[in-house]
Formats: C-alpha cells, structure tokens, sequence
C-alpha cells in the first residue's frame, strides 16, 4: 500500500474529513523529515510507513479536540504533533518550540518550503520564553511528566486555558501528582497502530 493510501485510509479511520491537497502537504512534510533524518537523526523512526502511523496519523487523532485561538506545541522535536494541526488547520495560530537547534531550523524549513503561514517556529527553553500574546492551548506529546509540563509551561497559557498532553498508556501515575487542576482523560484510537493512545486535558481549577 502506498504512502498516500496508508494515510488516506487512517484519515477516513479518524473519521476526519481532510482534503486531498492538505493530505499532499502532509507527505511532502513527511518526505522533507525523511531527507533532513539522513543527516540529522531528527526522529528514530526510520521507515516512511511506520513515519505516517507514529507521526501523522497520532498527530492527527487529536485533531477533533483542538479549539479555537492560539496553540503552543512545547518540546516539538520535528513538529509533532504542532506541524500537522498548522497544515490541517489554517484558521489555528501555532506556535512549536524546541530547545535543540537542528529541530527548529527542520521546523523553520518546512514552514518555507510548504508555505505554512500560519506557524511560529521558537528555538529556545520554554521556562524562558516570553510571546508577545499567551495561548489558549498548550500541547505536547514527549515532553515531560505532566507535572513538569504544567509547571514549565505555566506563565504562557491564558487565563481559562487548557494544557493538552498526549501520553500512551493511561498516566495513572502522573495524575496522582497533579493538584489543583480539573482533570479530564480521552482515550484515542490510532488506525494502525498496536498500542494504547490517551490525551489529557488539564485545566487551573475555579476559574
């Protein structure tokens, strides 16, 4: 099965609906790491099939549960899932962060060369980053332990806000250590990938 079916028939599995130019811009992303990943060991994962189940395609199942405004994706790496919510939502404002130099000139070249205007590429340590404007989402899916994530990553998310991490096995562990925060856990499915998928959302509680 081809590149372009395998995301096609995850996309349909999502039970999203994403146009074809959009899914073209997707592997043309996709086909840009798997250049850059010769030289610079963006990501582990090498083969480009497995490339659209672990990138695109768990990116992409968290699409439904975005909201409107601003979006700060922490700890990007090679812009996931940051990249794919800019490409599959034009309206979103995205803003991807990594502290590792190589990631975030990758980032900065697939937003030239796939003309993605609506993405803010930052090389730098969240503790210390300070934007003109605050989010309204701020995700990340290898950061860190939720704990960490929310006490980083704090002083950049708008009153009324929401933190969204995205972790594999249900972070039973990492919940226990949360306080003060109204908490709520969704389990997603990804099409074609043999392992269990949660996204967390957290919120400051009695806002």
């Amino acid at each position: 099965m081809s590149l372009a079916a395998i995301l096609s028939k995850g996309i349909a599995g999502l039970g999203l609906d994403i146009g074809q130019a959009t899914q073209e811009r997707l592997l043309a992303y996709l086909m840009l790491l798997q250049k850059w990943n010769k030289v610079h060991n963006l990501t582990a994962v090498r083969d480009p099939e497995e490339m659209v189940t672990l990138h695109l395609l768990d990116s992409l199942s968290v699409l439904p549960h975005i909201g409107q405004g601003r979006l700060l994706d922490v700890g990007s790496g090679a812009g996931f899932p940051g990249i794919v919510l800019a490409l599959t939502r034009p309206d979103l404002q995205v803003t991807t962060l990594d502290s590792v130099g190589k990631k975030a000139s990758f980032m900065r070249q697939v937003k030239a060369e796939l003309g993605i205007s609506n993405l803010e590429v930052i090389s730098g340590r969240v503790e210390v980053y300070k934007p003109e404007e605050l989010y309204d989402m701020i995700i990340s899916r290898a950061f860190s332990e939720m704990r960490e994530f929310v006490r980083l990553t704090r002083h950049l998310l708008k009153d009324g806000g929401v933190w969204l991490a995205m972790k594999g096995v249900y972070p039973e562990d990492e919940l226990a250590e949360l306080h003060g925060l109204e908490i709520d856990v969704l389990e997603l499915n990804v099409p074609g990938l043999d392992a269990r998928r949660h996204l967390v959302f957290l919120k400051v509680a009695n806002q």
